[in-house]
């Protein structure tokens, strides 16, 4: 029987109290970890920026796979769903809780680190230019440093700075020819709008009821979203809620019926339409593809 999908929650060994890690892609693609597969979907409960720092490979982030190299950066956000393979690529994972960053930020800089690892508003993969990858290598140095070697009582907060900065100079070099980085106007009700989407768009499909919970009109919510990710605020609603279809058709083992029901369909038929129309499989193709 397919079994669900693993959720890995934040367990720092060496610091329980840190709320940050650094872990070695080659420790994690040599280890037998019990109770999950790292090779197998699984879902993170932190957030985390992996470099790559020397030869080649592949990830799968939210049932997308990348190929990656040197100079290759992923950021990956709360909550999403990824997998290794096996490679000899070398690199290295900075991860942390909500609790060691998003709390000591600032409104505008919390608002880039949501943009920086909203896959919905660009590609979780950067690839760095040569100059880039010199710079960013150089700060993560200094922070493996002071978690590997210095460890005194001043580190974590050293740590916890030069990951701001590292953070905003991602922020930098995605956001060069990305107009959505660039225009913060509607940023913070976009936010706004995507978290209530992302909590209620099994029960809630229409542009309306989320126009009415923002105390907004249905046209300022599509001015919102075409100026955000260039959609109208129908389509970012039907983007989110196949991301949640495919979610449960991997995390769950619930049938296809069941989670027709839930998402919100009086029809089993009416999923299989729906479901086709944006990714081009049916619900059972998707699954069978993707299941251990």
């Amino acid at each position: 029987m397919k079994q669900a999908i693993e959720k890995i929650n934040f367990n720092n060994k060496k610091n329980a109290k840190s709320h940050f890690d650094l872990v070695y892609l080659e420790e994690i693609l040599a280890k037998n970890p019990k109770g999950h597969n790292q090779f197998e979907n699984h879902k993170i409960s932190f957030y985390a920026i992996m470099l790559i720092t020397k030869n080649k490979g592949t990830h799968s982030l939210n049932y997308h796979e990348y190929q990656y190299s040197a100079g290759t950066v992923f950021t990956i956000r709360k909550d999403s769903i990824h997998k290794f393979y096996k490679s000899n690529g070398k690199g290295k994972l900075f991860v942390f809780t909500e609790n060691f960053v998003i709390h000591y930020l600032g409104e505008q800089h919390s608002y880039k680190l949501f943009q920086l690892f909203n896959e919905l508003l660009g590609s979780p993969k950067v690839q760095l230019s040569k100059d880039d990858f010199i710079e960013i290598e150089q700060i993560s140095q200094q922070i493996e440093k002071e978690y590997m070697e210095v460890k005194d009582t001043h580190s974590l907060e050293i740590i916890r700075s030069l990951l701001h900065v590292l953070i905003i100079k991602l922020f930098r070099i995605k956001s060069k020819g990305n107009d959505v980085f660039e225009n913060p106007k509607y940023i913070s009700q976009f936010v706004k709008f995507q978290n209530l989407v992302e909590k209620e768009c099994f029960e809630n499909k229409k542009v309306s009821y989320y126009a009415n919970a923002m105390n907004i009109t249905p046209r300022t919510l599509n001015n919102i979203t075409n100026s955000i990710v260039h959609k109208s605020a129908k389509a970012f609603i039907n983007e989110i809620l196949i991301v949640q279809i495919k979610r449960l058709l991997i995390n769950t083992q619930l049938t296809i019926n069941e989670i027709a029901y839930m998402v919100g369909f009086d029809e089993t038929t009416n999923l299989f339409k729906y479901f086709k129309k944006y990714t081009g499989s049916s619900p059972n193709s998707f699954r069978n593809k993707h299941s251990p």
